[in-house]
């Protein structure tokens, strides 16, 4: 049985095939400890955010567009690959991805991570121009970039959850805003 708390979904229960729905309930209730502390880190952290974040989500997606370009063109120049277009969209699951023609696709909430972080999803992309896989070559091609990529990483592990609370609709909506 696979649990998992999403920021779209919420609780995120997937059942093997064959699994009794009976025992569902006996392994929430095992569980109810990491359940909670997963549910409240979805739970707005008052200051999290700076107070500008209150700017509609076109304008975030604007900035991502231009930031990203920006830092893939920088990125890009440093590992020696080249990229076709950029897509800034609402990815479900995803930061970042990059299609085998080397078209990037970037979630327009990375815009409001650190900097450092941003970095790391487009290197982590762009590394993808030389392994199309997450091979001991490919975490090496990081590296060798961003030597401290898994501190980014496990920033974005840690704290991603938190760029989604930002709605993008309204000034109020933002975590602390």
């Amino acid at each position: 049985m696979r649990i998992e708390i999403t920021p779209t979904q919420g609780l995120v229960v997937t059942l093997p095939r064959g699994w009794s729905l009976q025992k569902v309930p006996e392994v929430l209730q095992q569980r109810a400890g990491w359940i909670r502390k997963h549910l409240s880190l979805l739970q707005a952290t008052p200051g999290e955010f700076p107070a500008h974040l209150s700017r509609p989500e076109t304008a975030y997606r604007e900035e991502a567009r231009r930031y990203f370009t920006q830092r893939t063109r920088y990125w890009a120049e440093r590992m020696g690959v080249t990229f076709g277009r950029i897509t800034i969209r609402e990815q479900k699951t995803r930061w970042g991805s990059c299609s085998r023609q080397g078209n990037l696709n970037f979630n327009w909430r990375l815009i409001l991570a650190p900097p450092p972080v941003i970095d790391y999803v487009i290197v982590h992309e762009l590394a993808h121009r030389l392994h199309l896989n997450h091979s001991p070559a490919f975490w090496a091609t990081v590296g060798r970039h961003l030597p401290d990529f898994a501190r980014h990483r496990r920033w974005l592990k840690e704290n991603g959850h938190r760029l989604w609370q930002y709605t993008g609709e309204e000034k109020g909506d933002v975590p602390g805003g």
